[in-house]
């Protein structure tokens, strides 16, 4: 719905208060007219049912005014005696169409001073309920939102089961563009694996103003644009969804609007120059890792290297061992020698589990290894005299790579060799002709609202034809620090302005085991709980002074309560 519909809505909406209510406005002592008017009217029905004029503002605020609008159904049909249980279910399930039967079939007697206490335990326990999940949706939606960590395209930026906070005021809030959505959820019910929402009606796109624009260098949690999965990590067919119900994504920002963004040999070049690099970001890439005698396990696990494989050679195994093994989510099979092999990730067979199956097996050292590194972590290896040499995977420039952006054979691009490319910035006009027209048809057609055609060598825009267009929004070009193992903008190019979430700013938890079920009393990464997500040097955790500020707290308040037990006894 564009903005025009929404008056309208709203209206209409308005004149359905007016018709349903405005009997009982005169019953409280108002003027039928104060019914009918928009802002004012809902500022009088406070008045009516003796709640805060506030409120006013929830019912304007988008998924707030879903838990709102019941709330006050209920207060309403309260004001004039309907008390029942049976009352309160009809007006909810009636969606509030209920108070046209109080308003025209009823002779009902407005109650200026009634108690706003709840009558039953029940009931307060309800309300108390109902204010809390307002609360905590209005700071969820518009300030500080929860968000984990699920894969590893950050590491070791950000790591696998870090626990973030993510602000949405540095960059301003996105309101809501669904209008009925369940609070506090995304895009799918807990439990009932269900959609979370109606895809009609749709708000505009609205931001709120924000004390920060998204720089070079922030991470950022974003709407994934090229997403159609229904439910994260579940492989089905695909669904069209709104924007603010995209699975959101966090990567950091490598290119802001305007910029000509090129990567050569893996590193980002911006305006032609080396992106400079916060020195918290901990960029890894695949090497290859030689060593005459052999290339440890034990070696890169110091080091702290990953997706690197493992290879066990059994001097003998069984059937079911085999089983029992691949049920566990190894791979077994035969090596290039035809010989039975085991094969692993970087956490290799766990000792005890080697004994459960009583195998009888050997690591393979082979001269050859491929992993991922960091700086640091080459550096490491480059020191050790176990190590010949450790060299860069670069896939070479002029080849196409596998599901590259923009998935044209006119641009032979790949991961580590790519662009340049332009980032298209709000206002700004280019030249459009069909040997360009692969890297923006997305953003004209798909983020911008237009048609696409094109007739021999000519571009049509909603069915005119053009040699040029001017961008709506800024877009911006995300990447995963942990560059090999990452599908970002280099898969799916450019993000718009319009799905930027918030700035993780906070990691209050973390698990080194989470993807294989988290265990709070082991694997905690204590030295990253309480750390800020930005800023330089070294990230320091406030954990233990926030435990001194907890004891301090609770010191204070037993001898606050003790002093005032003592001053009533006496």
């Amino acid at each position: 719905m564009n903005g025009t519909q929404w008056i309208i809505f709203i209206l209409i909406v308005q004149v359905i208060h007016f018709l349903g209510t405005w009997k009982l406005y005169v019953k409280a002592g108002r003027k039928a007219w104060e019914a009918a008017i928009p802002v004012y009217n809902a500022i009088v029905l406070m008045q009516i049912i003796n709640r805060p004029k506030w409120w006013v503002l929830l019912l304007f605020i988008p998924i707030i005014n879903l838990l709102m609008f019941p709330v006050v159904w209920v207060e309403t049909i309260r004001s004039f005696g309907k008390n029942k249980l049976i009352d309160t279910w009809l007006v909810l399930l009636t969606l509030g169409f209920y108070t046209y039967y109080i308003n025209y079939a009823t002779d009902v007697a407005y109650i200026k001073d009634r108690s706003l206490k709840p009558r039953t335990g029940l009931g307060e326990w309800v309300s108390s309920i109902v204010f809390a999940i307002v609360a905590a949706t209005l700071v969820h939606t518009y300030f500080i939102q929860p968000y984990v960590i699920p894969t590893g395209s950050l590491e070791r930026t950000l790591r696998i089961g870090d626990f973030l906070f993510v602000s949405k005021f540095h960059y301003g809030a996105r309101t809501p563009m669904t209008a009925i959505a369940a609070p506090m959820v995304h895009d799918t019910l807990p439990i009932l694996k269900t959609k979370s929402y109606l895809s009609k009606p749709q708000i505009p796109y609205f931001r709120l103003p924000g004390f920060q624009k998204v720089k070079k260098n922030d991470i950022v949690v974003f709407s994934w644009p090229a997403d159609t999965v229904r439910q994260f990590f579940v492989a089905e067919k695909g669904v069209k969804k709104p924007i603010d119900k995209k699975s959101n994504y966090v990567k950091r920002c490598v290119g802001t609007p305007g910029d000509s963004l090129e990567i050569i040999n893996g590193k980002v070049h911006i305006n032609s120059k080396p992106l400079q690099l916060s020195d918290r970001a901990k960029v890894m890439f695949n090497y290859t890792v030689y060593a005459q005698k052999g290339v440890s396990s034990r070696l890169l696990k110091e080091v702290g290297a990953s997706d690197y494989t493992r290879k066990y050679v059994p001097t003998g195994i069984t059937q079911n061992q085999v089983n029992v093994l691949r049920a566990n989510g190894y791979a077994v099979g035969n090596d290039e020698a035809g010989k039975p092999a085991i094969y692993t990730d970087e956490r290799g067979l766990a000792t005890d589990f080697i004994r459960q199956l009583r195998l009888s097996l050997k690591e393979e050292t082979p001269r050859m290894r491929i992993a991922n590194l960091t700086d640091e972590m080459v550096n490491a290896l480059k020191q050790s005299q176990a190590i010949d040499s450790v060299v860069l995977q670069v896939e070479p420039k002029g080849t196409a790579g596998y599901n590259i952006f923009p998935q044209s054979p006119d641009y032979t691009w790949n991961n580590d060799n790519f662009g340049p490319i332009y980032l298209p910035e709000e206002g700004k006009t280019i030249a459009l002709n069909t040997k360009n027209l692969p890297l923006y048809k997305k953003i004209i057609k798909d983020y911008e609202g237009n048609s696409v055609m094109v007739k021999g060598n000519q571009v049509l825009i909603n069915g005119e034809v053009t040699n040029t267009y001017t961008f709506k929004q800024d877009y911006y070009w995300m990447m995963g620090d942990n560059r090999d193992h990452s599908e970002d903008s280099r898969t799916w190019g450019y993000v718009p302005a319009n799905h930027i979430v918030g700035k993780p700013v906070f990691i209050w938890l973390s698990f080194d085991n989470f993807q294989d079920g988290i265990k709070f009393n082991e694997k905690l990464r204590w030295d990253r709980i309480f750390t800020t997500v930005g800023g330089n040097g070294e990230p320091v955790s406030y954990f233990k002074y926030f435990l001194m500020a907890l004891a301090a707290w609770f010191i204070f308040d037993f001898f606050r309560k003790k002093r005032a037990n003592k001053s009533l006894k006496n």
